[in-house]
């Protein structure tokens, strides 16, 4: 009892209690700016100097070949690609895209997390001169994505969102969860 008493009279309990809950309070922010991301892809058509794709998760490279194919952006770059992997391992039914030419595809090699992504793909999209960008990534990586190219690109570099679906329509809570606390990691130190 009387410890029980001394420690809530501690000011390292208080300090301690009220970090927790200003990391809880954002946890909770992180998590709803998560879940709020809308989808583009399918509402509306975009357009471009350059897209950026983010590797990493289903139908992202497709719809970034898409763009292309049907002109919304005049080069794609495609970051995370695995070190060793070829063009047309990563998009096989490349010969039904029609005329489509290699030299609009710009592999980022050297990216394995979402930091390096917007970290390697801005020298590239400086080099193509892109004025703006298609960002391409899931629904729910869009946000924590948007605020890493948005604190890494220069503001004359217009970002534009293009989330598409990663699987279900619906993400779990746990995987909104999940991302939450890495956009939160995030926050603390990429944006």
């Amino acid at each position: 009892m009387r410890i029980a008493k001394s420690l809530l009279k501690s000011r390292s309990f208080w300090a301690l209690a009220f970090l927790s809950a200003v990391v809880l309070y954002r946890f909770v922010d992180e998590f709803q700016k998560v879940q709020s991301e809308r989808i583009q892809s399918w509402t509306k058509t975009p357009s471009a100097d350059c897209a950026v794709v983010l590797t990493g998760g289903a139908g992202r490279v497709r719809e970034g070949f898409d763009l292309l194919v049907n002109q919304n952006v005049k080069k794609l770059v495609i970051s995370g690609v695995y070190s060793n992997a070829r063009l047309r391992e990563i998009m096989p039914v490349w010969p039904f895209y029609g005329n489509l030419s290699e030299n609009d595809v710009v592999l980022d090699r050297r990216s394995e997390t979402t930091y390096g992504n917007a970290q390697q793909s801005l020298p590239i999209v400086e080099a193509l001169k892109c004025r703006d960008i298609l960002l391409v990534t899931s629904r729910l990586h869009m946000y924590r994505s948007y605020r890493t190219f948005r604190a890494t690109f220069p503001e004359n570099i217009y970002i534009e969102k293009h989330a598409i679906i990663g699987g279900r329509f619906e993400s779990s809570v746990w995987e909104s969860g999940f991302e939450a606390l890495k956009s939160l990691f995030y926050s603390f130190w990429a944006y």
